[in-house]
């Protein structure tokens, strides 16, 4: 019997959370027995685009199943190429509208993982009401304009939010050094210094630290220690990234994401196994990190010192 072979495609390798999820289907693969290929898009639907096709027409190394975490759009028209080649499809941290039409036609496992994006962004506007219990002005960071998660996890966060907290957003594309550029330029605005920011946020924790790098760069000594003393918060909680910058003091908080990739490996493995359909679509618990009870007790403690000490972070 032939080793089965899958394909895993990735948004790009210069992001934390796409690394983690390389990792992650690599260790499902060699706990299978199985071959996975990774491939990332550098951030480039076009890419990701070619990519997929070139290997779904592809005589000699076509895979059994392909995972993909879209860079942008959902893919719809490879998805039914992949299934009317026989190769099973399964979409990562995306909602998908078209799986049940796929799955009617086809007999190959079709379906979606995703970590709970609207919990997601709930827990940042629990985190950013646990930081900020009298409200202020929130940087946040989004990831590229395009994708619907961006917009979706924002929604959810001001819904979350306190009332008292107002929000001024940038754009990034989920890398560290499209937030260094946004917070540059919004530097260089002479708006920016007057600003009256208590908090910046961003949807990855890469970001989260582009931003920092931008703040630390500044060449005004006094606006450099105002802005690095603010609370930064991220999301993605890789062990040896967010995580590891919380407790370096490098973030104050930031959302765990379980990496959806090898777990998605494993259910398409045990459905071409048993010739079944797994579920149509998974989703993962994302959890606050550290948890919102530790995160209001440390700002609490913070604010009492500043009350007693008016000159501490100013």
């Amino acid at each position: 019997m032939n080793k089965l072979r899958f394909l895993v495609s990735l948004i790009m390798q210069n992001n934390a959370y796409q690394r983690q999820q390389a990792v992650a289907a690599k260790d499902a693969a060699r706990q299978l027995g199985v071959d996975a290929e990774i491939l990332f898009a550098d951030n480039d639907a076009l890419t990701q685009g070619r990519q997929l096709l070139s290997v779904i027409r592809s005589s000699h190394s076509r895979p059994d199943g392909i995972i993909c975490h879209p860079v942008g759009t959902m893919l719809v028209r490879i998805a039914h190429c992949a299934a009317e080649a026989g190769i099973a499809w399964a979409v990562l941290n995306r909602d998908c509208d078209y799986t049940s039409e796929l799955r009617s036609k086809h007999s190959v496992p079709i379906f979606s993982v995703s970590v709970d994006q609207a919990e997601i962004g709930r827990l940042q506007g629990r985190q950013i009401a646990a930081l900020l219990p009298e409200g202020g002005l929130t940087l946040y960071i989004l990831g590229p304009s395009a994708s619907p998660i961006a917009a979706y996890r924002q929604s959810l966060m001001q819904a979350s939010k306190p009332a008292t907290v107002q929000v001024r957003t940038l754009w990034g594309d989920w890398s560290e050094q499209s937030a260094y550029r946004a917070v540059t330029s919004w530097l260089r605005l002479s708006t920016a210094m007057s600003a009256p920011l208590k908090l910046v946020a961003a949807q990855c924790d890469d970001m989260a630290m582009g931003a920092r790098r931008a703040f630390e760069d500044h060449p005004d000594k006094q606006e450099r220690k105002r802005w690095t003393s603010l609370p930064y918060i991220g999301c993605d909680g890789c062990p040896d990234a967010g995580q590891e910058w919380v407790r370096r003091n490098l973030l104050s908080a930031t959302v765990v994401s379980p990496p959806t990739a090898g777990i998605a490996l494993k259910m398409m493995m045990q459905a071409l196994r048993s010739k079944t359909q797994p579920s149509e679509r998974t989703l993962v618990v994302p959890s606050s990190f550290p948890a919102i009870v530790k995160i209001a007790e440390t700002a609490g403690t913070i604010n009492r010192s500043h009350a007693a000490n008016p000159r501490v972070g100013h």
